[in-house]
């Protein structure tokens, strides 16, 4: 992915209450405005011993701060949740024209921003938390940081109309898993995978999405939630299915795939117990 310009504080503030629900924004500014308005009272004029100086100095500053503060926090909050209620809808009617198209054909014509959206909002169908890097910074050009619980998943977006998504990629999302200590990975493309990515990605907890399986995924989501058929919202699978998982040893639960984060064995797939760190219960993957 492109990566980002270089922003103010100011506009990474607001970028970042923009993430939060609209009524977070509205809370954050008025509760700000109340807190430093009540701190920026002017310093009456009196005489003060030379050792009041720079006690006064520290509080004119800090009144300072608290002035501007008080006008520049509802700014940024009450903005904040404006752009919130316009991203959530643009979002909203991104899924529904990708819903309303035939084929996966309809991704190509995005662009790379729309389509790490969508992407974003696809695992969000799927019970996932969703935090957007944009690829841009020191993560390896992770996307998006998918957590479940205490599950942590990363997923690169590659939206490469004319071209296959080679092996070199995912060999890179791997090393960042085992970096990072992530349960797994997703490799999301509107084109194509070649065979020698699918061949690595197989056995190591990387779910590779293409176009056509990506637009599936969404519409299953949305068909599920509109229909209420059931609770439990479906979930993307990471290689096996559940009929195809072993029971634990110790407790006889159903086991997961997992990537071990420490030791000697740092970065291989194993089960492990559904029911961690409850029971600690492992097979080997093979």
């Amino acid at each position: 992915m492109a990566r980002k310009r270089k922003t103010s504080p100011m506009e990474d503030l607001l970028d970042l209450v923009s993430m939060l629900p609209w009524w977070v924004g509205c809370g954050l500014a008025i509760v700000g405005y109340w807190v430093l308005h009540r701190l920026a009272n002017p310093i009456k004029v009196s005489t003060e011993p030379p050792a009041q100086v720079s006690h006064l100095a520290i509080q004119g500053v800090m009144t300072g701060f608290a002035m501007a503060g008080q006008y520049i926090v509802p700014l940024i909050g009450f903005g904040g949740a404006i752009i919130s209620v316009f991203r959530r809808r643009a979002r909203a009617n991104l899924v529904t024209d990708v819903l309303q198209a035939e084929s996966a054909s309809a991704l190509d014509g995005m662009s790379w921003r729309d389509f790490e959206i969508l992407v974003g909002e696809a695992f969000r169908l799927q019970g996932f938390r969703v935090a957007e890097l944009g690829g841009g910074g020191p993560d390896g050009g992770i996307d998006l940081i998918l957590t479940k619980g205490r599950e942590k998943f990363l997923v690169q977006c590659k939206q490469w109309k004319a071209y296959k998504v080679g092996v070199e990629v995912i060999r890179e999302l791997y090393g960042v898993m085992a970096a990072k200590g992530a349960t797994g990975g997703y490799v999301v493309t509107s084109g194509r995978f070649t065979n020698e990515a699918m061949a690595f990605a197989s056995g190591r907890n990387i779910e590779l999405i293409d176009g056509a399986k990506l637009l599936a995924l969404i519409k299953q989501a949305e068909q599920s939630i509109d229909s209420n058929a059931s609770s439990a919202r479906p979930r993307l699978t990471i290689q096996a299915s559940a009929t195809d998982s072993p029971r634990c040893p110790q407790c006889g639960a159903e086991m997961t795939r997992r990537v071990a984060r420490k030791g000697v064995g740092v970065g291989n797939a194993f089960w492990g117990c559904s029911d961690f760190p409850r029971c600690r219960g492992i097979r080997p993957l093979n």
